[in-house]
C-alpha cells in the first residue's frame, strides 16, 4: 500500500475535475471549493516531508470528497432525500455529515504531533480536539461574514443554515463529535507506533 496516497490523490483529482465542469451555482462552488483545494495542495506538496498513515489519508479524503459534492450541488440542495425521509428529518443533513467529517482531521493532527514527537499522546489529543473546535468556530464566522457581505442568494447558500437559527452551534458540535470519534480511533490504532511500509 505504499502508493495508496498517490492513488487517492489521482482519484480525487479526476473526481474534482468532473464535478468542476458544470456546478449548480458557480459562485457558491468557488467559495466552497477553496478549502478543499488548499488542503489537497498542502497534502501533495508536503508528502515527501511527512507521510501520514493510510487511515489518515482516507479520513482526510472522505471530507474532501464530501465537501466537493456539497460544493457542486450547494449543501442544502444535495440529493440526500433518502436519509431525510428515512429519519423523517425536517431539513437536509448532508452538511452535518460534512461537519462531522471535518473532525476526522483531528486524527491527522494527533498523528503529526506524536510522530514528530512534539508532544505526548495525551496532550496532543487535547490539542487536536481544540484545533478542530477552533477551525469549526472560525469557519462559522467566515460563513456568517460572507453571507453578510454578499447579501444575496450566494451568501445564503454558502451559509447553508436552511432556516435553523442554531445551525452554527449544531455544525460546531458535529465537528467536535467527529474529532472525538477520530481521536478514539487513533487511540485504538496507535499509528504513531506503527512502521510505514
Amino acid at each position: 500500500m505504499r502508493y495508496y496516497p498517490h492513488i487517492l490523490a489521482v482519484g480525487f483529482l479526476l473526481f474534482f475535475m468532473v464535478l468542476a465542469i458544470d456546478p449548480h451555482d458557480r459562485a457558491v462552488w468557488i467559495v466552497e471549493i477553496v478549502p478543499v483545494v488548499c488542503i489537497y495542495l498542502a497534502l501533495v506538496f508536503t508528502h515527501d516531508k511527512f507521510r501520514f498513515s493510510n487511515i489518515s489519508y482516507s479520513l482526510m479524503m472522505f471530507w474532501m470528497v464530501w465537501h466537493t459534492i456539497g460544493g457542486y450541488y450547494t449543501f442544502a440542495s444535495v440529493p440526500f432525500d433518502f436519509v431525510t425521509n428515512l429519519f423523517d428529518f425536517e431539513r437536509n443533513h448532508f452538511d452535518r455529515v460534512g461537519h462531522f467529517s471535518i473532525g476526522f482531521y483531528a486524527y491527522a493532527m494527533l498523528e503529526f504531533l506524536t510522530k514528530k514527537r512534539y508532544t505526548s499522546i495525551k496532550i496532543g489529543s487535547f490539542f487536536a480536539l481544540f484545533f478542530i473546535m477552533s477551525v469549526a468556530c472560525g469557519y462559522e464566522i467566515i460563513e456568517w461574514a460572507y453571507a453578510v457581505i454578499d447579501g444575496g442568494d450566494t451568501g445564503i447558500e454558502f451559509l447553508g443554515s436552511q432556516g435553523d437559527i442554531w445551525d452554527a452551534q449544531k455544525d460546531m458540535l458535529a465537528d467536535t463529535l467527529g474529532a472525538l470519534v477520530s481521536l478514539c480511533l487513533y487511540w485504538y490504532v496507535r499509528p504513531d507506533k506503527l512502521e510505514i511500509r
